[in-house]
């Protein structure tokens, strides 16, 4: 299959509410749609948000990067080079991992509707099915508390809850959570870079004593700051998670042989792609470190292709957090990657398997609008 062109399009898709974190407040997935179409009438679809506080990459700015830049090394080239063509994009610009990763998915999705199987076959998986779970906003405690009710309502039995704006509250928070959910679900803390190493071993142990048993808690403190992230690795119970500490490659390796952490969350906005999310990965089990995918609050495009890498890297990727397409109020993709609340079940057809998209605002001048 040869690479013909690229287009773009907007896709919004409400959220059922905010989504709160230490970072920012958002009520709809936003997302850049690329469209890789080849000579032989096939096309490969993927998608990023916009998430400038976390990877630098605004909707424009991958845009401009993607026309100027990168779409370039790919028109003309077959797509059954797919190495090739990731390693072209990687070293093309540096950073812009969001741009990156779109196009990555596309390549992908026709990469394996080439080989005429799923995406998660292709990479060499048999698991299809998964079971994500579901990120409860960090908001007033009587507010999370109705949340948490609701996300078991629809079956949920993990709950990742958003916490990092207010310490001492925070703690207030969990403990309330913790009490209110008993064994109906395990919990797992998102402090998204909101304390510092100190302030989170006061949490943690003040936590802990109340026999408060927690899953992981997730990038508490700056990710540059990896000394902070073994101070608390070495000083509470808690398994401690990497996000923004742990982008590419070489920054794994970092953090696995610093042991500063127990865990790897691997997000294809952040690695860039399929192909170095695949590396760290690898990267991980030799070091027998279990990781999590995770997504950006993107939509099922993305989130359908970080599906398929958790079903094909079933042993390295152990925890699931894609609950972006579960927080919409719609999904506006036809075929490909089934979400029901928490359970995740990969299409049979090849590719990603995405027959048709509802609700596409085409850009055909490279335009964000």
């Amino acid at each position: 299959m040869i690479i013909k062109s690229v287009r773009f399009a907007r896709l919004s898709v409400p959220l059922h509410t905010p989504f709160k974190t230490a970072l920012r407040t958002v009520s709809s997935i936003e997302d850049l749609v690329v469209m890789i179409d080849t000579e032989c009438g096939k096309t490969g679809y993927g998608s990023a948000p916009s998430t400038p506080v976390i990877t630098g990459d605004t909707h424009q700015s991958m845009l401009s990067i993607i026309n100027s830049v990168l779409a370039p090394l790919l028109l003309g080239k077959s797509v059954s080079n797919i190495n090739e063509l990731c390693n072209h994009l990687a070293g093309a610009v540096v950073a812009n991992s969001s741009a990156k990763a779109a196009l990555e998915i596309a390549l992908y999705d026709l990469w394996s509707q080439g080989l005429g199987v799923p995406l998660y076959q292709a990479l060499g998986g048999e698991r299809c099915e998964l079971k994500t779970d579901v990120t409860i906003s960090v908001d007033a405690i009587d507010k999370m508390l109705s949340d948490c009710d609701i996300a078991l309502d629809k079956g949920f039995d993990v709950l990742k809850i958003k916490i990092g704006n207010d310490l001492e509250h925070d703690i207030k928070r969990v403990q309330a959570i913790a009490a209110h959910v008993g064994s109906k679900a395990a919990l797992r803390l998102d402090v998204n870079q909101g304390w510092d190493a100190k302030q989170t071993v006061r949490a943690l142990r003040a936590i802990e004593s109340e026999g408060i048993v927690l899953e992981l808690v997730e990038q508490p403190v700056k990710a540059q700051d990896i000394d902070g992230l073994h101070y608390i690795s070495e000083r509470v119970q808690s398994k401690i998670m990497a996000d923004e500490s742990a982008f590419s490659p070489k920054q794994v390796v970092t953090l696995l042989e610093r042991g500063a952490v127990d865990i790897i969350n691997i997000k294809l906005m952040k690695s860039g792609g399929l192909s170095r999310a695949i590396r760290i990965a690898d990267i991980a089990a030799t070091y027998d470190c279990p990781c999590m995918i995770g997504c950006m609050l993107e939509g099922s495009i993305a989130v359908s292709a970080a599906a398929h890498l958790a079903g094909a890297k079933a042993q390295q990727i152990s925890l699931i957090d894609l609950d972006g397409p579960a927080l919409g109020q719609f999904d506006p993709v036809q075929g490909g990657t089934k979400f029901n609340g928490p359970a995740i079940s990969l299409n049979n057809t090849p590719g990603l398997g995405i027959t048709h998209i509802n609700g596409l605002i085409d850009l055909p001048n490279g335009v964000w609008q």
